[in-house]
């Protein structure tokens, strides 16, 4: 009776530690291709996968489209690779910002959404009723 209560609980707290992993590989990441960034290029690069939910404009089954395909961690590996393949630093340190700003996500309890709603995620609910 109580496993299924407590599997999700568990499960949400490995993927927010996991998230928190990621956010500090991604800053890691960024700060050693791209140290000499102006401060204010930090805080406005690591949001940018925010704009994402601009989609909700539209409807909250394309947010959750727009707003989930910026924020999985495939987006941010990709890009990065992409920047180690073709030798471009700038996007090493884009990716990781995209990374860190994924796994701070998660790390706070903001999972992928639901097409029933933004505050429905598969981390659980988020917001003022919410976790």
């Amino acid at each position: 009776m109580i496993a299924p209560v407590i599997a999700p609980v568990i499960a949400g707290g490995w993927q927010r530690a996991e998230g928190l992993l990621v956010a500090l590989a991604g800053f890691a990441i960024a700060i050693a291709v791209q140290p000499g960034w102006p401060w204010w290029a930090w805080p406005l690069l690591l949001l940018t996968p925010d704009l994402s939910m601009l989609g909700y404009l539209a409807g909250p089954r394309v947010g959750a489209v727009t707003y989930n395909a910026a924020h999985l961690y495939g987006a941010g590996l990709v890009l990065a690779v992409l920047g180690v393949i073709t030798g471009q630093t700038l996007l090493i340190a884009l990716g990781g910002l995209w990374l860190a700003h994924v796994g701070a996500d998660r790390a706070i309890g903001y999972g992928l959404k639901s097409p029933d709603g933004f505050r429905l995620t598969h981390l659980g609910r988020i917001g003022r009723n919410g976790g």
